[in-house]
């Protein structure tokens, strides 16, 4: 049998949601079947020889920016740590019709869940925001629940914004140069709620990761799926440092302002958390 030389568009992108997936596990930001993954690519990209079962759907709410295009979204209950071993178990694919409210939704005979993701809401709106804003070719959302970052906003004196990046900016000089654009942090809202929906939307426009107080976050990338996951390292790490620090009776100096300035100055960051 001849060897395979490519794959497609579709299998391409499941690739990269599995090794995703993988990493946000590693990194312990997705316990058991928390955290969601989805992928929005314009044209109805071929998905059949993958996902040949389907049924019309009607969107929770109204996408006109991505009318005519596809979506990848992990399903409900799935482990993102094993979304790469078998997609078709984990993943569907919507071809969003013209008038972007309605859909095809394709599966495998394989899936083992029976809807998407209870945060799908929460990933359209995104990928409608940033599609029509910007008419992008590519958009990942995630949505992950890092323990560091999920613990400091159980602090009041954490869920600002402003107090937040001032918080965890100060650990390491990369923080700075990654996350130039901090982390907004966001009210607590009940999980998959439209107020929930709501406030990320606005936070999104912002920033590319946002912390859902008491939750978890959501990032998106205009890149791939791993540089949406890489604003999560980022953010987990330098609030690893900020609980180190406060379990420890707040000794440790960080990075003070003057020394932030310099970095930020070297290359070349404007930021507000500055």
């Amino acid at each position: 049998m001849a060897k395979r030389q490519h794959r497609t568009l579709v299998e391409s992108i499941l690739d990269d949601i599995g090794r995703a997936g993988s990493r946000i596990s590693d990194i312990g930001a997705s316990e058991a079947a928390a955290g969601n993954i989805s992928v929005y690519v314009p044209g109805h990209i071929l998905v059949e020889h993958v996902f040949p079962e389907k049924t019309s759907v009607r969107l929770p709410d109204p996408a006109p920016a991505l009318a005519g295009g596809t979506l990848l979204v992990t399903g409900s209950g799935r482990r993102l740590r094993e979304v790469g071993d078998d997609p078709q178990v984990s993943v569907a694919a919507l071809h969003v019709a013209d008038d972007g409210i309605t859909a095809t939704q394709y599966t495998s005979k394989k899936a083992k869940f029976q809807r998407l993701t209870s945060e799908f809401n929460s990933h359209l709106a995104v990928h409608n925001d940033h599609v029509g804003a910007r008419d992008l070719d590519f958009h990942a959302v995630v949505h992950a629940q890092p323990m560091h970052l999920t613990y400091l906003s159980h602090i009041p004196a954490y869920r600002t914004t402003m107090a937040f990046n001032k918080a965890i900016l100060r650990w390491e000089p990369e923080t700075i140069v990654s996350l130039s654009d901090g982390v907004g942090v966001l009210p607590f809202a009940v999980p998959g709620s439209a107020e929930m929906g709501t406030y990320n939307l606005e936070g999104l426009r912002q920033h590319r990761i946002v912390l859902w107080s008491k939750h978890g976050t959501m990032s998106r990338s205009d890149e791939s799926v791993m540089r949406a996951i890489d604003l999560v390292e980022y953010a987990e790490a330098a609030a690893h440092y900020e609980v180190l620090d406060l379990q420890v009776g707040g000794k440790a100096e960080g990075i003070t302002a003057d020394e932030l300035s310099e970095v930020a100055t070297t290359f070349s960051i404007d930021s507000p958390y500055l």
